[in-house]
């Protein structure tokens, strides 16, 4: 999809990129190559249905090798992508990737309570590092793993796949432009039902709980339609499901937030119930998007100041990965910024942890 792909590369340092502080980009000291290679450590869902088809498509990284602790996964992905056996490797034996040239790039893919490790591992291996979100489960560990990452000279950057995303970054480029007047009220949700009972996100001590995952999402909504960050937060949690959800993990999280301008924002995102939209009331229209997270069919529209639009670029999974891919290998390859840099993660659970704080004690906490 030329023209997709051409609206992409064209605005993806300057729309989406535009609504965050600058970042700089550590310099990149491996050889120059044509494509990057990618090891993919984790192949749950996301790596197998996702990541690896994605990467039958780009033009600028490849799946290079791949990180699992089931020998029966090894063995299936090494006949179905042709890995060559140097490629493959356990837990156990994850730092000898270090002395592997072609692995460039290890993408975790793990539940959040293990991203931390990983990253800090692949980083001293000599390996630029993309890591799922959410980037972690603190803003300790998510500090760290900036930090590893800068000391070794290594590119870390967070899976947030629209930044990459046309329809994303034509709300956002929309409400830039005014078209809707000064943003005034943001209200985003994100959920599913989850029938699962015995999944990471489920588990407390993995990094479970709505906030961290979906809840990303929302908070994402609101920062990308507002454009600022929030300075003070109020938010209520609860389980229908008790018995999966325990010792107070969230399966619905609501959070309000506040903004510098004087923007609110009301997000909600669960693991009961089924919603996906964006609400943005300007004080001279609205836009809304439905769905607006989901791996394709994104959709919406907005009136306002001077007219109005319908905002729809369509395409099919892994359309998203590909994309958010192949802009982060050449990045790397160019030695430019990354959409969506380890500060970017690190905002977001800094914004978690305080949504969390606020559920816990019912009262308003303040955001630094």
């Amino acid at each position: 999809m030329p023209t997709r792909r051409n609206f992409l590369q064209s605005t993806a340092l300057t729309t989406v990129a535009a609504a965050f502080s600058p970042h700089v980009l550590l310099s990149a000291t491996s050889p120059k190559k044509d494509k990057l290679g990618v090891a993919l450590v984790g192949l749950g869902y996301y790596s197998t249905d996702l990541l690896a088809p994605a990467l039958q498509n780009t033009k600028h990284c490849y799946l290079a090798g791949i990180v699992t602790g089931t020998p029966a996964k090894a063995e299936k992905w090494k006949k179905q992508y042709n890995i060559p056996d140097k490629n493959i490797y356990s837990y156990q034996t994850f730092d000898q990737i270090a002395n592997n040239p072609d692995i460039d790039v290890v993408y975790v893919v793990l539940p959040p309570s293990m991203h931390e490790e990983y990253v800090v591992k692949a980083a001293k291996a000599g390996k630029h590092v993309w890591v799922e979100k959410p980037m972690a489960v603190t803003a300790t560990e998510c500090q760290n793993m900036i930090d590893v990452c800068k000391k070794n000279k290594r590119v870390l950057t967070v899976g947030y796949r629209l930044h990459h995303e046309p329809n994303t970054q034509e709300y956002v480029k929309t409400l830039r432009d005014g078209k809707i007047g000064d943003i005034q009220l943001v209200s985003c949700s994100a959920g599913y039902y989850d029938g699962r009972t015995d999944h990471w996100k489920q588990k407390k001590e993995m990094g479970g709980g709505v906030m961290y995952d979906m809840g990303v999402y929302v908070l994402q909504g609101a920062r990308l339609a507002t454009g600022e960050e929030p300075i003070a937060v109020t938010a209520q949690q609860y389980t229908t499901r008790p018995d999966v959800y325990k010792n107070g993990l969230d399966e619905t999280s609501m959070a309000q937030l506040i903004f510098p301008s004087g923007a609110r924002a009301a997000v909600q995102s669960s693991y009961g119930m089924n919603m996906n939209f964006l609400d943005v009331t300007g004080s001279k229209g609205k836009l809304r998007m439905e769905p607006y997270s989901a791996y394709n069919g994104l959709k919406g529209s907005w009136n306002g100041k001077g007219g109005s639009g319908i905002i729809e670029h369509a395409y099919a999974a892994p359309y998203q990965q590909t994309q958010q891919m192949d802009n982060d290998a050449l990045a790397i390859m160019q030695n430019k910024p990354v959409l969506v840099p380890g500060d970017e993660g690190l905002r977001d659970i800094k914004i978690v942890e305080a949504i969390y704080e606020a559920a816990r004690t019912g009262r308003e906490v303040k955001i630094s």
